[in-house]
């Protein structure tokens, strides 16, 4: 049975007092000794654990905060009490407190970090939709050479409905607002000048051009491809993809494709219904503020609008379409660990698909200039 941990003052070869440990230095066997050794009067030469014949956590944690204490050496300790000691003395320790808090970085420092941080995630997530771009391509091939056994024509057709059909109306309110603002704002500017009949100008080459393949692309991006990335994101949170895997069946071509397909071939659609929307706000606005008639509001778009506006806009619109889709599949399809990265991923895939659109939609306002349809 171990002795109670015990102490003892003597004096060493120089008249110096030394503190002499003994007894068992574990926490059962301690006592009021964490009290009273900290209330000698010191200091000491030297604390000599010669006579102790255990110590555990606890114990070295004492004799190390005493030997902080008087600033003096341990002496006598065998292997286990050195390790137990140097396990519970800190990192760097040059007799100062421990600091409680982490000490806040450099803000300078700290924004640079973040914008790398940033620059990196952006990086590799063009990286990682130019791969998924690659993926696409080979399954597009693969339905062209055998679209009997690839293609899913009912689930294409319900995307159809999903994209399409469920969006006009929310689309044809946007767009016919989208006139009517365009129509009011440009009769407001133009009348300083005597101009206003320049107004049926502003709206039909602005809508057909611009903002409706534009502002259709944003909604289809905020409904349908979050709904993507939502959908796909449960899936494979649920391991739906890999079961698909494990039967045989490729999710690129049940899962990803028909939604790409459907945003494509939908957005076309869904641009020209939203320019003539906005086409009729624009013709309604006028007709109220401007007092110009229907039929000469109409004949007037005839003589203005050039007919590569309106190409102009059907050729931007499956590529929006395609940038749409592929941008919720693959946000969806990086689920991997809980139900909080559906969200973020749903939030990540519009966000990303907002930006691509408008930087692709800068990048085809000065092709087709450069080309001369101005």
């Amino acid at each position: 049975m171990r002795q109670a941990a015990a102490y003892s003052v003597e004096e060493g070869g120089d008249g110096a007092p030394v503190l002499r440990l003994s007894g068992s230095f574990s926490i059962a066997h301690l006592g009021e000794l964490p009290n009273a050794l900290p209330a000698l009067s010191g200091p000491f030469k030297a604390i000599d654990l010669g006579g102790t014949d255990h110590i555990d956590t606890i114990g070295a944690w004492l004799v190390y905060r005493l030997s902080q204490q008087w600033d003096c050496p341990i002496i006598g300790a065998d292997h286990d009490a050195e390790r137990l000691i140097e396990a519970v003395r800190p990192e760097a320790d040059q007799g100062a407190p421990l600091a409680l808090h982490a000490e806040k970085p450099n803000p300078a420092i700290r924004i640079l970090d973040q914008i790398g941080e940033a620059t990196l995630v952006a990086l590799s997530t063009l990286l990682g939709l130019i791969g998924f771009l690659g993926a696409v391509v080979i399954a597009s091939w693969d339905l062209i050479r055998s679209p009997k056994h690839h293609m899913r024509w009912n689930a294409v057709i319900q995307r159809f409905e999903v994209v399409g059909v469920s969006a006009l109306g929310i689309i044809g309110l946007m767009s016919f607002l989208i006139g009517i603002v365009i129509a009011q704002q440009g009769a407001v500017q133009l009348r300083q000048f005597g101009m206003e009949i320049l107004t049926v100008n502003l709206v039909g080459r602005l809508t057909f051009r611009e903002l409706g393949v534009l502002m259709t692309a944003i909604m289809v991006a905020g409904r349908s491809g979050s709904a993507f990335a939502a959908q796909l994101g449960m899936m494979k949170l649920t391991e739906e993809v890999d079961a698909m895997r494990t039967i045989g069946v490729a999710p690129m071509e049940a899962l990803v494709m028909p939604r790409i397909m459907a945003s494509v071939i939908m957005m076309p659609l869904l641009g020209f219904y939203a320019s003539i929307i906005a086409i009729i706000g624009g013709g309604f606005m006028c007709a109220i503020s401007l007092e110009i008639p229907p039929v000469t509001f109409i004949q007037r778009l005839r003589e203005v609008v050039p007919l590569h506006d309106i190409w102009i806009g059907l050729i931007k619109a499956p590529v929006f379409g395609l940038i749409i889709g592929m941008t919720g599949c693959y946000q969806g399809l990086l689920v991997k660990s809980n139900a909080e990265e559906v969200g973020l991923r749903t939030t990540a895939a519009v966000v990303q698909a907002i930006f691509m659109v408008i930087v692709l939609d800068a990048f085809f306002a000065v092709f087709f200039t450069w080309v001369g349809w101005t």
